[in-house]
């Protein structure tokens, strides 16, 4: 039977990041200046007797975020909504200057929209499957990252003097 890795469990979310790696697992362990195997042993959601330390799963989204993986904070959001919290990412000021606060609020409403759809989709037979709530959760958390970039955003133009 195939293991089904879920996006918002801390551990198969690393898992499946650092497969994304350019080059994979072997890659990624050249670049943390570790063996393969460990690496592998670290980041395997079956294997209880090794596991990577706060530094390595830190480095591992590091490498992961420079290498352009796409999702590569997921780990670090399936942490947080583990202990029921949530991460943005905070816009740089040249990042905010390229983009308008009319596109940061369209993409909180597609976001906000992303998740009453999956909501809706997992209610149609009444019941919602552990990958439903997954989905659920990951859209969720994005809606709610999105509100956090945009108040940032306002922040940053308030500070700055621009409105």
């Amino acid at each position: 039977m195939t293991r089904r890795y879920l996006d918002m469990n801390q551990h198969d979310a690393l898992y499946t990041v650092a497969r994304k790696y350019p080059g994979g697992i072997d890659a990624l362990a050249r670049e943390l200046d570790m063996s393969a195997n460990v690496l592998r042993n670290k980041l395997s959601p079956t294997i209880a007797s090794h596991y990577p330390s706060f530094e390595e799963v830190s480095q591992i989204v590091e490498c992961c975020h420079k290498a352009g993986v796409q999702e590569a904070h997921l780990p670090l959001h399936a942490l947080l909504v583990r202990h029921g919290m949530a991460a943005f990412v905070v816009p740089q000021p040249e990042q905010a200057r390229q983009d308008d606060l009319s596109q940061t609020v369209c993409r909180v409403m597609s976001d906000v929209g992303a998740v009453a759809e999956a909501v809706s989709t997992a209610l149609l037979d009444g019941t919602v499957t552990p990958v439903e709530a997954d989905l659920i959760e990951r859209k969720f958390h994005a809606a709610l990252s999105a509100l956090g970039a945009w108040r940032a955003r306002l922040r940053q133009e308030t500070e700055a003097g621009i409105r």
